[in-house]
């Protein structure tokens, strides 16, 4: 692809073309976001046709956030080195065709390429989609362009266990992989079309190997840890202790090395910025709570009140409802919000709601856990929309592909770090309501002996009976553990509120601040 390169920034588009790239761009986004999660009810499928245990099924979804979390960082930098109308059409086509590389995948190994592959081109997608959107946006819109990105964002994961699951159990799982081609072509077609004449300013700059390197293996052993800690008891097993100190020792060596290299691979010094560091910093924590309770929600219905995967994922998916209704309504008003006010409220609905949630007993219907996760979903884009807009306040045009790119690594990373957390915290928890109810089952008490009794009356003798109580033990400790992971995030959403209020206005009446 050979584009030639503005010497001034093109004007905004409007109209249809405007339209047509929103399509585009919206779509390309939701489908790379969607495959973090679409994966994730498919991988006993994927084992049993590939012929590898579970465990190793899930390679299919840590290689892919492994390529992704390496290469976010990275978007601005191969943004400014390639142009980023082209590199974000390279980057689709390398997504679909390693999507169509996965799907006809006839062994693990194989799969797990593609997925390194398919994450390696998602990586930049995210973040040069909304530096594409906001320098193509008239000033006036680009607070509606950052609500229709940040919508796609966080709906997609919602729904991707849902479609995964569909697909799977109507079809096959090849087919999570394969719906990427015909969104990912129209995708690339359309937003080459519009923006083949309006390419970003290309700098050859030097490539900063060192910084390279310090990254892909800081930030790879760190995903990798993430990714596989829980299973092999954390800093007990040699090899996560010896993947976090290689992550520690090179992630600090980077930071050193960025900040006094004259060619960065990752620009580090927009932390100078206070907006950029505190809307970083909240929405990485504020992600981690969100994201948290997203992973060990559906998990608790699945492993402990026996739902199904496709039942817990209808039950997660209210969320999405009014996060998708009034991600526009916010994006549109932008303007006129105080915007720490904004998300100051999406912190105490999130708060209010995951007390809610911790509240709730083993026996709760799926219709009670309908009405709090519908409810929670206005706090969604009252919580990602400013945020990226406090992100963004006061950068240049040239600096938004490496802004969205280190935020969304920290949203990334901040995801990963939730799931191992909270997964852990779960479990832990959970053998520790375990212990504490097991004490107060003995034959002398006579709760004991009389539930034994009715036991017995229905037909349960002895280790029988032995073993339902055990069984109804675990299940209330589950309880009561996934509750302490609802109220633990829900003090973290609490205590984000001062952060917030330390960005400085103003944040900017355009969604980004934009120089013409």
């Amino acid at each position: 692809m050979n584009a030639p390169v503005q010497s001034e920034r093109a004007p905004p588009l409007q109209g249809a073309p405007l339209a047509l790239l929103t399509i585009a761009i919206g779509f390309a986004t939701f489908m790379e976001v969607l495959d973090i999660t679409i994966v994730n009810v498919s991988v006993p499928h994927i084992a049993g046709s590939l012929g590898v245990s579970p465990q190793e099924g899930t390679w299919a979804i840590s290689s892919y956030s492994l390529a992704s979390a390496i290469m976010q960082p990275l978007s601005g930098w191969i943004g400014k080195r390639f142009g980023e109308v082209r590199a974000f059409c390279l980057s689709g086509i390398l997504f679909v065709l390693m999507s169509m590389f996965c799907g006809v995948a006839q062994s693990m190994p194989m799969l797990v390429v593609g997925r390194l592959l398919q994450g390696a081109g998602s990586g930049p997608m995210v973040a040069l989609s909304l530096s594409l959107l906001l320098n193509n946006y008239p000033d006036a819109k680009k607070g509606l362009a950052l609500a229709l990105w940040a919508m796609t964002v966080v709906v997609a994961p919602i729904f991707g266990p849902i479609l995964g699951g569909w697909l799977t159990d109507n079809y096959s799982w090849p087919w999570i992989f394969f719906i990427n081609a015909p969104v990912g072509i129209l995708a690339v077609v359309i937003t080459w079309t519009l923006l083949r004449n309006r390419e970003s300013e290309i700098v050859k700059a030097p490539i900063d190997s060192v910084g390279l390197a310090l990254l892909v293996i800081g930030v790879g052993c760190l995903q990798f840890m993430l990714d596989n800690g829980n299973d092999k008891d954390w800093f007990a097993s040699p090899l996560i202790l010896t993947l976090g100190l290689i992550a520690l020792v090179c992630l600090v060596f980077l930071v050193a090395w960025e900040l006094t290299d004259k060619h960065p691979v990752v620009d580090l010094h927009l932390f100078a910025s206070r907006n950029f560091t505190i809307g970083v910093l909240a929405l990485s924590l504020g992600y981690f709570a969100f994201f948290g309770i997203n992973v060990v929600f559906p998990l608790w219905l699945q492993v402990d009140l026996n739902y199904t995967a496709t039942w817990a994922g209808l039950a997660a998916a209210p969320v999405g409802i009014l996060a998708f209704l009034m991600s526009p309504v916010i994006g549109k008003n932008i303007q006129r919000l105080e915007l720490r006010s904004v998300v100051t409220f999406s912190f105490i609905v999130f708060g209010a709601m995951s007390l809610w949630f911790a509240s709730f007993p083993s026996n709760a219907s799926f219709w009670q856990f309908v009405l709090p996760r519908f409810l929670m979903g206005i706090a969604i884009p009252c919580f990602f929309i400013p945020l990226n807009q406090v992100i963004l306040s006061g950068l240049k045009p040239e600096q938004l592909a490496s802004a969205s790119g280190l935020s969304n690594f920290f949203r990334t990373i901040a995801g990963s770090i939730a799931t191992a957390v909270s997964v852990t915290t779960w479990q832990h928890r959970g053998d520790f309501h375990h212990a504490l109810l097991a004490e107060h089952l003995n034959a002398a008490s006579p709760a004991t002996q009389s539930y034994i009794g009715h036991l017995q009356a229905l037909g349960a003798n002895g280790a029988r009976a032995w073993s339902i109580v055990d069984g109804v033990v675990t299940r209330e400790s589950l309880t009561m553990a996934v509750n302490d992971v609802f109220l633990l995030c829900a003090v973290l959403f609490f205590a984000m509120i001062p952060i917030v209020w330390i960005a400085k206005p103003p944040f900017g009446n355009q969604g980004a601040a934009s120089v013409h």
